[in-house]
């Protein structure tokens, strides 16, 4: 069992940068893959990023691709979503989610967190 607790969400203007973490119970943490998702509303959860157990591999969704950077600190069990020139369109709820195996970016993830909520005003 891994449980994922995310922090750093909140509201900030276009163009600034917010810094979200997650961290995660357990020893295992090295084992499991990471992923940031995002929701808003009426539409379905969508992949934002993910990182390999290593952190040697990452992906990351086209619309956030030279914005968004994750990170993990294996030895501090956490993984780090930092996000600079926030737009309006980035404002959501973000999920970290773990998965045992290969890093995916779709949802087939096998532990989620609560979620935090970012908005980005105009």
């Amino acid at each position: 069992q891994v449980q994922l607790v995310e922090s750093g969400g909140g509201l900030v203007q276009a163009g600034g940068s917010l810094k979200l973490s997650c961290a995660a119970s357990g020893r295992t943490f090295s084992s499991y893959a990471m992923g940031w998702f995002r929701q808003v509303p009426v539409k379905e959860r969508e992949f934002v990023t993910t990182i390999s157990r290593s952190g040697g591999l990452t992906s990351y969704a086209d619309s956030v691709k030279g914005r968004f950077t994750i990170s993990r600190d294996n030895a501090k069990n956490t993984v780090y979503l930092q996000m600079n020139s926030l737009k309006p369109e980035d404002t959501a709820v973000y999920y970290c989610a773990a998965r045992s195996g290969l890093p995916l970016a779709t949802i087939q993830y096998d532990y989620w967190g609560q979620g935090t909520q970012v908005t980005v005003s105009s």
